[in-house]
C-alpha cells in the first residue's frame, strides 16, 4: 500500500461484520497490512473460532501493533445490534469505519415457492441487519465536530443493480440496501460522513457453496471456464475507498472480472 494509505488510516478503528471468511476476512487482513502499527480492528461474525484464527494470523504477520477485538455476533438479531456499542471495550468504541459486509444468500428459489424461513433469514441479514448496524454506529460519527465524520462502507453486489432469474430474493435485498445507501448519502451531505458502496460481480467465496446447499463439487463446477474475482481483490478496493483523503468520496464502485460485463453477461472459456 502507498504511504498515503497508511497515513490516512493511522489511528482509526475499523468495524467489519461477517469477518470470519471470504471478503470480510480479506478486508480485515488488508486493513491490518495497510497501517500495521496503529490500527484497531473490531471483527464480528457468528463463527468466533474463525475470528480468533484470523486475529492470530494478522498478529503473526504484522505484529501486535494492530489491536484486535473479536466478538461472536449475528447482525440479523436486533437485540445484539442494539447492545453492541455499549458492550465494546472503551478503547474500541470510537469507531471510524463501518464495513457492512455480512450477508446471506439463499439457493435459487422462485416465487411462489420461496420458503418463509429463507425469506426471513435473507431479509433479516441483508436488509434490516445492515440498516440496524448503520443506525447503531452513525451516532458515533454524527457527534464529531463539523457535522460528523466517519465512513459507512456497504458491500453490495451486481445483484442489486441487475436482477437475474433464480435470484429474485437476493437481488431484491441488495437493491433495497442500494436505495437505502443512495438516500443516506443525500441525507448526510452536510457532514463529513462518507457513504461508500462497493459492488462486485462474480467472486469466489463460500457464498456459492452455501447457495448449492453445501455441495462444493457443484459449486466449484459453477466457475469452470471462468476466472472470478478473489476476496482479496474486493478487499483492496474497500481499503482504498477508506484511505482516501477526507474530501474524496469513492461513492460507488462496480467490480467485474475481465470475462464479465453484467449480471448474466459472461464469457466461459472453452
Amino acid at each position: 500500500m502507498a504511504s498515503s494509505t497508511s497515513k490516512n488510516l493511522s489511528g482509526k478503528t475499523i468495524l467489519i461484520t461477517g469477518a470470519s471468511s471470504g471478503i470480510g476476512r480479506s478486508t480485515a487482513i488488508s486493513f491490518a497490512r495497510s497501517s500495521p502499527s496503529s490500527l484497531k480492528l473490531i471483527l464480528l461474525a457468528r463463527r468466533i473460532d474463525r475470528l480468533h484464527q484470523i486475529s492470530q494470523e494478522i498478529q503473526r504477520e504484522v505484529g501486535d501493533g494492530v489491536k484486535i477485538y473479536v466478538k461472536q455476533f449475528d447482525v440479523s438479531k436486533p437485540d445484539e445490534v442494539g447492545r453492541l456499542v455499549e458492550e465494546l471495550p472503551d478503547e474500541f468504541r470510537e469507531i471510524d469505519v463501518l464495513v457492512n459486509n455480512a450477508a446471506f444468500m439463499s439457493g435459487f428459489e422462485r416465487a411462489p415457492d420461496i420458503p418463509q424461513h429463507v425469506l426471513r433469514d435473507v431479509w433479516a441479514t441483508n436488509v434490516t441487519g445492515v440498516i440496524n448496524m448503520t443506525q447503531a454506529i452513525l451516532p458515533i460519527f454524527k457527534k464529531r465536530p463539523d457535522g460528523g465524520r466517519g465512513d459507512v462502507i456497504m458491500l453490495g453486489s451486481i445483484a442489486g443493480r441487475e436482477p437475474y432469474v433464480g435470484g429474485a430474493l437476493y437481488c431484491a435485498s441488495k437493491a433495497s440496501i442500494r436505495a437505502f445507501t443512495d438516500a443516506l448519502r443525500r441525507e448526510l451531505v452536510s457532514s463529513k460522513i462518507r457513504v461508500i458502496t462497493v459492488d462486485p460481480g462474480q467472486v469466489l467465496t463460500e457464498f456459492t457453496t452455501v447457495r448449492y446447499n453445501g455441495d462444493k463439487e457443484t459449486a466449484d463446477a459453477f466457475y469452470d471456464g471462468y476466472d472470478p474475482l478473489t476476496p482479496d481483490d474486493v478487499a483492496e478496493v474497500i481499503v482504498f475507498t477508506a484511505s482516501r483523503r477526507e474530501n474524496v468520496v469513492v461513492a460507488d464502485t462496480l467490480m467485474f472480472p475481465t470475462y464479465q460485463a453484467g449480471a448474466t453477461d459472461l464469457y466461459r472459456k472453452k
